[in-house]
């Protein structure tokens, strides 16, 4: 007897439609669709059974990089010139106006978002400064309880407005770091002291045993680069393959040989790199009136030599980001699209970014096979590579077993 049975389903290295059988929350069988119409549950397998129709089947999406702390507050923020500038300070204005249920209701509103949309695991920063103290990170930590049925969410405190002449964000990272966040982040661009700024993140992430998340490099300035003090940092800390980094967009203005040191130093320390394409594009290039660079890393690039990389969604409908609908597959539609993308194998690495890539920062692995977890995502196409070329809609998830959500397929209506 099985608990639940996902019929008629694609699946990647699988020539044939399989049944993919459940039990309890793993996978105990995959085999080749019947030929018969068991579809009735009729008592026939013991539980409830799905008809993914020929639908492609994948392992989920993750979310490797988003703020839900700041996420929908478009309406708090004044818009005039659009770069990284103002939308730091508007936000900080915000920000001193957030309570616990204001956050916790918005966060709330994206995590379904992502939920509907296929996403099965989330990393998202939390800013804890003496604007918002804990209240932020205390919404957080509910809305990761309630929504933990349908989505794993790690929780990093984050360090946005500078550390090094803020004792008051130091003393809050750490009581985040003892009441339940998962890892620890900086902005070292944001900090009077950057390298200083690095080495006091490491000092917490050794204190308590956690991973670490930094914002990073984000201009189009190709000289001074912090990834060379960052890597002798992780070095130094053996804190390979424990460190990730998001943005980094003066990889984009650097030469190919002075890119591909800075590579270099990024696959000796196994560091993870996360691009973010809808921010990276939207807050980038603001002083050009021509031939507006793209100001995006090209992670297929950085994936060829060997360098763990992922596509997230960063904001969400705020000044630093003022659109998005928590859509993995748009964002990576759209990185593909700007980085001018065209092989199947080119669109395949993308596919993996937002899935087996990103799965790695959360230490699991996003994969359908017998003795996995039943943690499934039904995709409208026939294979992660038209998934990704037409954006597919996910029209069903499964955590662990259970079902967490379901859109249903569009049709037409003739006459």
């Amino acid at each position: 007897m099985i608990d639940l049975m996902i019929r008629n389903a694609r699946l990647t290295n699988h020539e044939d439609l399989v049944n993919i059988s459940i039990k309890d929350t793993c996978i105990t069988g995959i085999d080749k669709a019947a030929d018969v119409d068991d579809s009735s549950n009729d008592g026939l397998y013991g539980g409830t059974v799905y008809d993914a129709q020929g639908n492609f089947v994948c392992a989920g999406f993750y979310e490797s990089h988003i703020h839900l702390d700041k996420a929908c507050i478009l309406d708090r923020c004044s818009l005039e010139e659009g770069d990284l500038e103002e939308a730091v300070e508007e936000t900080g204005k915000a920000k001193e106006e957030f309570t616990e249920e204001d956050v916790f209701e918005r966060a709330s509103k994206v995590i379904e978002m992502a939920i509907k949309k296929g996403t099965v695991g989330l990393r998202t920063f939390v800013e804890t400064d003496s604007k918002t103290e804990l209240r932020s990170f205390e919404a957080i930590k509910r809305a990761r309880k309630k929504y933990a049925f349908a989505i794993d969410i790690e929780i990093c405190a984050f360090a946005q407005d500078g550390l090094t002449t803020e004792p008051r964000t130091y003393e809050l990272l750490q009581q985040a770091l003892s009441q339940g966040a998962d890892l620890v982040g900086g902005c070292p661009y944001k900090d009077d002291h950057p390298n200083q700024h690095i080495e006091m993140i490491f000092d917490l992430a050794e204190q308590f045993n956690v991973n670490v998340d930094f914002h990073l490099d984000f201009d189009l300035d190709p000289t001074g680069s912090t990834i060379p003090r960052l890597v002798e940092e992780t070095i130094k800390r053996n804190y390979r393959g424990r460190v990730s980094i998001g943005h980094v967009t003066k990889l984009s203005a650097m030469d190919k040989m002075q890119r591909g040191a800075m590579a270099g130093l990024l696959k000796f320390a196994d560091i993870t790199l996360t691009v973010l394409p809808a921010t990276d594009i939207y807050l980038n290039g603001r002083d050009y009136d021509a031939l507006i660079p793209r100001g995006m890393v090209n992670a297929n690039e950085l994936a060829e030599l060997g360098i763990n990389t992922t596509i997230a969604s960063n904001n969400i409908l705020n000044a630093f980001t003022p659109y998005g609908d928590a859509s993995l597959m748009r964002m990576a539609n759209m990185y593909a699209n700007i980085v001018q993308l065209s092989k199947d194998t080119e669109i395949a690495d993308v596919f993996d970014m937002v899935g087996k890539n990103a799965a790695k920062l959360f230490s699991h692995q996003a994969e359908i096979a017998v003795g996995a977890q039943a943690t499934l995502v039904v995709l409208e196409a026939k294979d992660a590579v038209t998934a990704i070329r037409t954006t597919a809609q996910a029209l069903a998830g499964f955590k662990n077993g259970r079902q967490t959500f379901c859109n249903h397929a569009a049709h037409i209506c003739f006459e």
